[in-house]
This record gives structure tokens, C-alpha cells and sequence, in this order.
């Protein structure tokens, strides 16, 4: 994308296009609290256009040049959803309104704060929803702005009174080259948006890009466990010095965790070590090798920035989470249902082992929904190789974003690796309807069912709930976990 400075002084009404969206919505949110009149338009009425309503902002269904003459706003911004050959944005343009990507105008709020951006592949809504809530525990009062709901506080977004702010990092198009941070955080780095990534270099080069973009004076904090941050490293010492911070497990990298227990049902805990000092024990609610790696990141962010280490630990015990990362959404007749927003074969792996750990006696149903026919041609063997380990499979249709179908490539793909890997027991489903219907003869007591994509699958774990709560199960004699 074309990188170009907005000034937000010289703008009363600002558009937006794509308002439903979890990362526009938040801007929405945003700018409503720094005084700009607001006003929207999307496809259709979701989740966080709710939200959107519920802060009294303007939002009309569909998308039509009728809105600029409805608003007559000095900014549009429309979202990476929409086509450049959109109508609206055309007249817009046509018109000499002012047009912008959200990132231009999320970083126009961020360079003038202290901004700590959380970069990666994985992990960026769950490490700044931990960092944003120790910093307001610690009465910071920092804006925040993440790519996901944050349970604790019921939203993606918040305007704090303090100097500092928390942004989830979007790197699926480029746009996080927009920001200039005083913290950076980079989680990992992986080959995923193959839309935009042909390879993985071209990812990595990028990261390196935004590596470059640390204010002087800065900190970079990098998980030194991940292979591609570990590529990272060594381009960013040929880059020349700069201050930075690793993490990852035991002694080896600056900070690490050790002694990692894992509680049955849920939680795990582990020892932090700074600098190969024991510097207290963290205690999570939330469970995965990948949130101890996350919360890690968070430690050392607020360690920088002078926060107590009680008042870190008594934050990250409380923390419960983003929406849709490994979210319960009921259970019923000994079956626990949970969701998750994971839908790279990485993040995929990381679900499965975290729920592995949480219930290790217990057989996991996965329901699996692709996302994106891109990534689902380039990644479907490594898609099927993940869900090996699950015990019950049932995969959806793919779910397209905004991108058209791609003749051959279907949910079969992954099915077809699935057999060629003697998957005991998979189903390829053709519609959603389907999908449920095979979830439900498949299910049994004890099993724990796992909802997994990025796309409209984020219904299905309630659907499943209503479904589980209508049927009688069939016992089988197994330990029930807690």
C-alpha cells in the first residue's frame, strides 16, 4: 500500500467503509471518543456493528456514493475488503474527498502517543489485550486498539487519558510499515496472507521494513523461540545496532519461563527468569504454551515502562482473554464446546495442543473451517497434518473473505490429505447444515468439541450448545475431565 501522512486536524467527518469489520470498528470506536462525527456502511449488520450502534454512530447497510452526499465527510477510509473500483470510493475520489486505509489513520492516532505496537503472524490480539490491561492496572490509562473483542473490557477499543497506546499490528497487507513505534513487539514471523506474500521471504523482508520503523531510542521485543524471528534477528544485526529484548523458554534468551505446570481444566503457570534471575511465578487462566510465550511479551513491555511485577502478575491471573481465543462457550450432558479464531495451520496446532493439555484424557471433535481459497491451496497437506491431531474431524466449506473461488480448490483438498494420512475418522462437509448435522452424530459423552476459522463459523459453538442441550447422548465409560 502507498504510505502517506494523514493530518486529522484538518478534518470534522470521517467515513468509514467496512465499519463491521473487527480492526474498523475499533477505529470507529476510536475517533468517536476523540470528537470526530463518525458515520459507516457494510455489507451487512454483525457483531461489531452492534458495538458500533451501541456508541450512537451512524451505519447504513450496503455500500453507495448516495452516503457521501448523506455525510458530506472530509475523510473516507475504507478497509482492505474494499475493491479500488468500488463506487463509492471512486465518486469519493472523483469528488476531492480525501481518501485513507485504516492504517493510515489508526497510525495518525498512534505516532503522536508513546506507541507499543504488537507485530506477528500469531498471537497480536491476544500479547496487546495483556499488555493493554497491565498497563490500565497499573493506572496508565493507555488508549488501546486491538484486532478482537477483549473480554475484560467488552470491546476492541478504548480511548485512555494517559501517553501511551496499544495497537495489534496488521501485517496481512503491509500496512503495519504506517507505524512508528517506541515499543515493538514481533510474536513470530510466517509465510500466511498468500494473497499478498508470494513466499516467505517477501514476508520476512517486510518485518525487516518494519523492524526499521523503531522510534530512536526505542525497544524491539522479539520471541527468539520462532524460526522466522530468529531469521529476523541476524538481517536486523546487519542493520546495525539497535536495543532489543528476546524471550522465549529457560535461560536461553533474555527472558524466560520455566517450571511450566499445566491445571487440569484450564490455566497454567510458570516461572519467570530476567536475565537468568528467578523474578517471580505467573499464574494464567488462560491455557497454551502460546499464551505462557505471550504473556512473556507483556512481562517485559511492562517491565520497561516501570511496572511493579504485582501488579504484571495480578493482571495476567485476572486476564481472561480475546473473543474467540479458545473461548468456552458452553457445556452440556459432560461436553465442553470452545471456540477459537485459528485458521493457519500454525495457530491450528497451537489450539489442539492447548486443549490437549487442558483435557489430556478426554477426545477432541474438531470442526474446521477454511479460510480463504489462497491459503487453502497453498497450505491444505499442512492443514490436514495438524488436524491429525484431533480424534474426530468434520470440515466446513471454505470460507472466501473477500476473494472470488479458485477452480479445484475446495475443502477436499484437505480431506483428500486427511485420507492419504489414514485419518480414523474425518468428514468433508458441503454445506453448514451439514456440518452440524455430522458434529452431532459424531459427538459423544466426554468429548470435547472445537470450533476453529477465522469466517463465519463463530455461531456454530452456540448452535452445537442448543443442539448438545435437545439430544440425548450416548454414555461412554470414560473419566470425565473437570
Amino acid at each position: 500500500m502507498e504510505i502517506k501522512e494523514i493530518n486529522l486536524d484538518e478534518v470534522r467527518h470521517i467515513h468509514l467503509m467496512g465499519i463491521g469489520g473487527a480492526g474498523m470498528s475499533g477505529l470507529a470506536l476510536l475517533l468517536k471518543e476523540l470528537g470526530f462525527d463518525v458515520s459507516g456502511c457494510d455489507m451487512s449488520y454483525g457483531f461489531y456493528v452492534e458495538k458500533v450502534a451501541q456508541a450512537d454512530i451512524d451505519f447504513n447497510i450496503g455500500h453507495s456514493s448516495d452516503h457521501l452526499s448523506r455525510f458530506s465527510p472530509d475523510l473516507l477510509v475504507y478497509s482492505s475488503a474494499i475493491p479500488e473500483d468500488n463506487e463509492e470510493l471512486v465518486v469519493a475520489r472523483e469528488s476531492g474527498i480525501a481518501v485513507a486505509q485504516r492504517a493510515q489513520v489508526l497510525s495518525a492516532i498512534f505516532d503522536v502517543r508513546y506507541g507499543i505496537g504488537v507485530a506477528g503472524t500469531h498471537g497480536k490480539t491476544t500479547t496487546s489485550s495483556m499488555i493493554g490491561l497491565i498497563l490500565s492496572g497499573a493506572g496508565l490509562e493507555p488508549t488501546v486498539a486491538i484486532g478482537g473483542e477483549l473480554c475484560d473490557i467488552g470491546c476492541n477499543a478504548r480511548l485512555g487519558s494517559g501517553p501511551h497506546m496499544v495497537a495489534e499490528l496488521d501485517e496481512s497487507d503491509g500496512s503495519f510499515l504506517c507505524f512508528h513505534p517506541t515499543i515493538s513487539v514481533i510474536t513470530n514471523v510466517d509465510w500466511d496472507h498468500v494473497n499478498h506474500y508470494p513466499d516467505f521471504d517477501s514476508v520476512l523482508n517486510t518485518f525487516e521494513s518494519f523492524s526499521k520503523n523503531l522510534r530512536k531510542g526505542g525497544l524491539s521485543v522479539l520471541c527468539g523461540e520462532d524460526g522466522g524471528v530468529q531469521s529476523l534477528l541476524k538481517m536486523m544485526e546487519k542493520d546495525g545496532p539497535k536495543a532489543k529484548v528476546t524471550y522465549g523458554w529457560g535461560d536461553r534468551w533474555d527472558w524466560g519461563a520455566t517450571d511450566i505446570e499445566y491445571n487440569h481444566g484450564g490455566g497454567v503457570s510458570f516461572s519467570v527468569r530476567k536475565h537468568g534471575r528467578s523474578i517471580g511465578r505467573i499464574e494464567l487462566s488462560v491455557s497454551g504454551d502460546h499464551n505462557v510465550l505471550n504473556a512473556l511479551a507483556s512481562c517485559i513491555v511492562a517491565d520497561t515502562l516501570s511496572v511493579p511485577f504485582d501488579v504484571i502478575k495480578r493482571t495476567l491471573r485476572q486476564f481472561k482473554g480475546a473473543k474467540r481465543r479458545l473461548q468456552f462457550k458452553g457445556g452440556v450432558e459432560h461436553i465442553d464446546v470452545y471456540d477459537d479464531y485459528g485458521h493457519h495451520p500454525k495457530e491450528v496446532e497451537a489450539t489442539l495442543k492447548a486443549i490437549s493439555q487442558i483435557f489430556p484424557e478426554r477426545k477432541i471433535l474438531v470442526a474446521f473451517q477454511p479460510h480463504r481459497f489462497t491459503r487453502t491451496a497453498a497450505m491444505a497437506e499442512d492443514f490436514a497434518e495438524v488436524l491429525t491431531y484431533a480424534d474426530k474431524v468434520v470440515v466446513l466449506p471454505i470460507y472466501p473473505a473477500d476473494e472470488p473461488p479458485i477452480d479445484g480448490v475446495t475443502s477436499h483438498m484437505i480431506g483428500d490429505h486427511l485420507s492419504m494420512k489414514k485419518h480414523p475418522s474425518f468428514f468433508v462437509a458441503d454445506r453448514k447444515k451439514d456440518a452440524i448435522d455430522k458434529v452431532m452424530s459424531l459427538v459423544e459423552e466426554g468429548d470435547v468439541i472445537l470450533t476453529l476459522g477465522a469466517g463465519d463459523i463463530a455461531d456454530l459453538g452456540d448452535i452445537l450448545v442448543k443442539e448438545i442441550g435437545r439430544k440425548n447422548i450416548v454414555p461412554r465409560s470414560i473419566a470425565i475431565g473437570v
